[in-house]
């Protein structure tokens, strides 16, 4: 028996009747009570076995399935917390959305470093997994948006020191685990002899360990997870991803329980989504005009007990899959598609819709990255969807429906994101049709079926859905191989969160330096100081210094470096950049002050000012923002200066004038109340619990205390050096905006001197524009809209004496050389005019059923020629004969062309050949 074996014998099964098995369907271990059972119990092993059979004792809502579970885990000693947001980025910066409720605590309390906010823990922790998005409504049991609900322990091993980690001890492992999930089974009435638990190793992120997942009459209702090994090269365990592991010092009960699942299970239901979303499946139903017979609702009925076999990760071949379904029905696959497909697109809308509403309450904007590129992609699915089964309902009223019922209050901008989003998605189709018929064209004459990485990128680019490159491609004549798993790849493209940020290899000649003690948290106001020289580096430019203490801020969170001088007895040296490594602080200077001295800091108190009043200031502004714009607004980037600052703000809008005028107006208002600016640190999980994930808009600390910096209302975790004040700021004034992509807009301002230099250099333009038109700066808006207009005015008359002049030319007036070409009269003409002149000749020429042929000195020897309908001449075979006589080359239609050279004096003598070049044309 292999160890990883072992870790399942555990004394709760062998003192419990459960006895070892292995499924011969799919050749997994699983333990049971029923000594009888063959196979695992899971679906494709086993059909379904609830349905038209409920597994508990009643029937349950979402609502009630949640508040069984978390009071039978509070009863057993567990503290409830309340969940998290879907938004996982938010607290963690390598992921982007909550997919578990271990999510909650990684990496920081699973690592040891932080202790969780409770243990043991229980949660119902909202979840969005983009993976099975292809899942959702064929199998009957996926959804994207789920509740899962968990009970979590964290432990250490007894043999570690107890200041090592955060916790110690063990609070219960894998027995006691085990235990509590048969009991909530039997408390909720289901027959134990029917449970299976399947081992099945568990693998991800970077650790593993032994997990068993948890099978009643059909349904996987819960996997228990028993976190205990990290990766390591040199490990003695090797898992099912092909790597090897070691056990950690802490272990870790992760648990997880489908709300949605459970509360199936509770109604015998066909499908999950009717127990779901009852109210919602009714609605769409009704909306898109399915109504079955009584014949027709019993086939599906008995085709949702055979649904578990659509699972896209178990299938090989979907359509076999649906083949095999119909065969055991007895009817033919298209007649189970026919009925199947509309409904599955009905339970997908609902669900997406829940989706949506998780994602959008929680303040995801969509974009065309990260948590917003997710968001964009599940509402236009959905708006696919509803479009393709003949939902007609709005998409925003849709969303709301769910929002309302998971309890938001943001609903407003949740309904205007999702109308927004849906006009742009218009928009985006209408440019990209047009790429899809070039592709179609393109594979058609290969004779070869549009890819899958052509699809991909037409979605990524251009929103455009397989099903529509599928009708676009069909009337060129070319096919679409579109994967079962299409939206999951696109998911997997966008599924993750690097931050930008490379990864750097810590320089070990720093490793054992102390961390350096820093002053300018203690007094920001201060810029002298004393130190000693703890080490010397040189580098290729300069060289570090190492102190024991600093005040120089070192460059982070946006805000620059701090400059200024170390002075020693023997030298002074210039401080050109400061950086930070493993807590130690780096001064970059010019010279070398002396390893063991001792030295005076001396910091640019004016440079260091600016930037105190500029990162307040991007508190104060993205407060503003979003009293202005909506709590949806979060901060996607921030860079300070001293003459200038930007902040970057998701919004799913541009943002208007009178908008930016309102910003600046509450802005200043918080400067003008000049309430002070105070710092705290305290513990993380008591910052969370009372200010929640909007701490982060700046990103994420380390740490298992945290740095406030509370202004006026506004608390963020911020590393930056501020001013005492709001007051000292001394003003704020944005000075543009910008969109740097979308769903991300850019406010440049500027604080202090910096906002009167700004002011100041739009009145200087402003006054410089109402010298130029001769009026007060006040009248410059009318007078340069009357100049505008009047300037429009003037184009359009000089455009239209041009054309009475083309016409008085092709009226015989022009003086250009009439030659007969055929039947045909072509008018060979030099005409030292503009393109837009020329151009107009020519037609009127044409109009005049005669072909055009202009040269002009303009600008280089330049022709036009046109051809009038039914006349024998080809212009561009023309044009590229007459501009190859100047050097130069041109072409275009049959119709109508142009070109040239740089030979200004040979184009008399071209135009003079122009006749035979007619004839000769002609006769080819």
């Amino acid at each position: 028996m292999s160890e990883l074996e072992a870790e399942y014998r555990l004394e709760y099964f062998e003192t419990n009747d459960f006895v070892r098995r292995e499924c011969p369907e799919c050749g997994d271990h699983f333990w049971t009570r029923d000594e009888d059972r063959r196979t695992c119990g899971e679906p494709p092993c086993e059909d379904y076995g609830f349905i038209d059979n409920a597994g508990f004792d009643e029937e349950y809502t979402l609502e009630e399935m949640r508040e069984a579970f978390l009071s039978f885990f509070e009863e057993h000693g567990h503290e409830r917390i309340d969940p998290y947001p879907v938004a996982a980025n938010r607290w963690r910066d390598d992921v982007l959305l909550t997919q578990a409720s271990i999510y909650d605590f990684q990496p920081l309390v699973t690592s040891g470093q932080t202790p969780p906010p409770a243990n043991p823990l229980t949660v119902s922790q909202p979840c969005i997994r983009m993976q099975d998005i292809d899942n959702v409504g064929k199998t009957g049991r996926h959804t994207m948006a789920f509740e899962m609900m968990a009970h979590h322990a964290f432990n250490t091993r007894e043999d570690v020191d107890e200041d090592e980690y955060a916790y110690h001890g063990e609070v219960y492992w894998k027995d006691e685990c085990v235990e509590y999930c048969d009991d909530f089974f039997t408390s909720m009435g289901a027959d134990p002899e029917e449970i299976t638990y399947i081992e099945d190793p568990w693998v991800g992120g970077g650790n593993a360990g032994p997990a068993i997942e948890v099978i009643y009459r059909g349904a996987e209702l819960a996997t228990l997870v028993f976190m205990s090994m990290e990766q390591d090269p040199d490990g003695e365990y090797e898992m099912k991803d092909g790597n090897t592991y070691s056990k950690m010092d802490t272990y870790i009960v992760d648990t997880g329980y489908g709300l949605e699942r459970w509360t199936w299970v509770s109604q015998g239901t066909p499908t999950v989504y009717e127990a779901v979303y009852p109210d919602m499946i009714e609605f769409l139903k009704d909306n898109a005009g399915i109504d079955l017979t009584e014949d027709e609702a019993d086939l599906v009925h008995r085709a949702a007990k055979l649904a578990g076999h659509m699972d896209i990760d178990e299938a090989e071949d979907m359509e076999a899959a649906r083949d095999n379904i119909a065969d055991k029905l007895g009817v033919e696959t298209a007649e189970l598609e026919a009925l199947m497909e509309p409904l599955e697109d009905i339970y997908a809308i609902a669900d997406h819709c829940r989706t949506l509403a998780y994602m959008l309450g929680d303040e995801i904007v969509p974009s065309n990255v990260g948590t917003g590129y997710l968001a964009r992609m599940v509402l236009r699915r959905t708006k696919r969807l509803c479009d393709t089964v003949g939902v007609d309902a709005p998409l925003d009223e849709l969303v709301d429906r769910q929002a309302e019922r998971l309890g938001y209050e943001n609903r407003d901008t949740v309904r205007d994101i999702v109308r927004t989003e849906v006009e742009k998605y218009r928009e985006t189709l209408e440019r990209g049709s047009r790429r899809v018929e070039t592709l179609a064209e393109e594979y058609s004459e290969r004779d070869e079926p549009i890819p899958t990485e052509e699809l991909i990128e037409l979605y990524d680019s251009h929103g455009i859905q397989p099903d529509m490159v599928e009708e676009i491609a069909a009337e060129k004549g070319a096919s679409v191989a579109t994967p079962d798993d299409f939206y999951g790849l696109v998911a997997e493209r966008h599924d993750s969160d690097d931050g930008g940020v490379e990864e750097t290899e810590d320089d070990e000649r720093f490793a054992d330096l102390p961390e350096t003690d820093k002053l300018y948290y203690d007094d920001q106001d201060g810029t002298e100081f004393e130190a000693v020289v703890l080490d010397v580096f040189e580098r290729e430019d300069g060289y570090d210094v190492v102190l024991d203490q600093t005040m120089f801020y070192p460059e982070g969170g946006g805000q620059p470096a701090d400059t200024g001088t170390l002075a020693s007895d023997e030298a002074t040296v210039e401080v050109t950049d400061v950086q930070i490594e493993d807590g130690v602080v780096l001064h970059r200077t010019d010279g070398d002050p002396g390893k063991g001295d001792f030295v005076r800091g001396q910091i640019d108190a004016g440079r260091r000012r600016q930037l105190m009043r500029h990162h307040t200031a991007t508190h104060v502004v993205i407060h503003a923002a979003r009293q202005v714009l909506g709590d949806h607004v979060r901060q996607a980037g921030a860079q300070k200066g001293v003459d200038s600052s930007r902040i970057d703000l998701s919004h799913y809008d541009r943002i208007s004038r009178e908008e930016i005028k309102e910003i600046e107006r509450v802005a200043n208002g918080i400067v003008m109340e000049n309430t002070s600016v105070t710092q705290e640190w305290p513990h993380r999980n008591e910052a969370e619990a009372e200010h929640g994930f909007d701490l982060y808009q700046g990103g994420i600390p380390p740490g298992t205390n945290i740095r406030l910096i509370h202004v006026a209302d506004d608390v963020q975790a911020c590393g930056g050096t501020h001013v005492d004040r709001t007051g000292d700021i001394g003003a704020i004034k944005v000075l543009g905006t910008e969109r740097v992509q979308d769903g991300v807009e850019r406010i440049t301002f500027a604080a202090g001197e910096a906002a009167v230099e700004g002011t100041q250099e739009t009145e200087d333009a402003l006054y410089e524009a109402a010298d130029v038109l001769d009026v007060s700066p006040q009248a410059v808006p009318d007078t340069a809209e009357r100049f505008f207009s009047e300037w429009k005015e003037r184009g359009k008359r000089i455009e239209e004496l041009k054309e009475e002049l083309a016409a008085a030319r092709a009226g015989g007036s022009g003086g250009g050389e009439e030659v007969a070409v055929g039947d045909a009269t072509a008018v060979v003409q030099r005409l030292d005019a503009d393109m837009d002149e020329l151009r107009a000749t020519a037609n009127a020429l044409v109009d005049e059923g005669k072909i055009a042929v202009l040269g002009s000195a303009t600008d280089g020897a330049t022709f036009v020629v046109a051809v009038p309908d039914g006349v024998g001449v080809n212009a561009g075979d023309v044009v590229g004969e007459l501009a190859g006589k100047v050097g130069g080359g041109g072409g275009g239609p049959p119709d109508f062309a142009q070109g040239g050279g740089p030979d200004t004096d040979a184009l008399d003598d071209a135009l003079a050949d122009a006749p035979d070049v007619l004839r000769q044309v002609r006769n080819v």
